[in-house]
């Protein structure tokens, strides 16, 4: 299956009216996930074992709108908080790209 179908599974959306949205999501979350690849990884595609943050992202992304901006929204008693670094809950994993410098030192007689 593809991101787009998984999306929609996981949203509830059964016709292609929101293709178009959705498509914009999974480019725009694709886009940021490769430039913070580029920056600390020095990658220049996308792992593929890595599409799932794309799919979560996508996700969390869809449900916000109408709501971009929000740092929280509460209604009827029911309150959500919506997090600033959408990357945070994966920083471990993505982290685990980032290539390990030598940090031993060098020893010179002379």
């Amino acid at each position: 299956m593809t991101i787009k179908e998984n999306v929609k599974i996981i949203v509830g959306v059964q016709d292609d009216l929101q293709d178009s949205q959705i498509d914009r999501l999974i480019a725009n979350v694709e886009a940021r996930l490769l430039v913070w690849l580029k920056q600390n990884a020095g990658m220049t595609a996308i792992p593929e074992e890595l599409m799932f943050i794309v799919e979560e992202l996508v996700v969390n992304r869809y449900n916000k709108i109408g709501s971009e901006g929000m740092k929280s929204e509460s209604i009827e008693g029911r309150s959500v908080s919506f997090t600033e670094d959408d990357f945070k809950p994966y920083q471990s994993i993505l982290e685990t790209y980032i290539p390990k410098t030598e940090t031993a030192g060098k020893v010179m007689f002379f």
